[in-house]
């Protein structure tokens, strides 16, 4: 199955929970349902923290990605 482009990117390398997820959580309500948001993110409290509360909020993680030191993460909004 071919990746889908996202549709929009936040780099969220080197800020603090729970302001990542805050970030994130309006980005996204700028989005139209099933557009995919990238983002990028931390190791450690943001990648434990974010794709859990995403998933709370009823969005889909399609993807998470190791790169180098930091999370990629491709969000579908639901």
């Amino acid at each position: 199955m071919e990746e889908k482009k996202p549709d929009a990117t936040l780099d969220l390398r080197g800020v603090v929970c729970p302001i990542n997820f805050v970030k994130t959580k309006l980005k996204l309500e700028e989005m139209n349902k099933g557009q995919i948001l990238e983002i990028v993110i931390d190791p450690g409290e943001p990648m434990a923290n974010v794709p859990r509360s995403i998933k709370e909020e009823g969005h889909r993680v399609i993807k998470v990605d190791k790169i180098n030191d930091h999370f990629r993460l491709l969000i579908e909004k639901a």
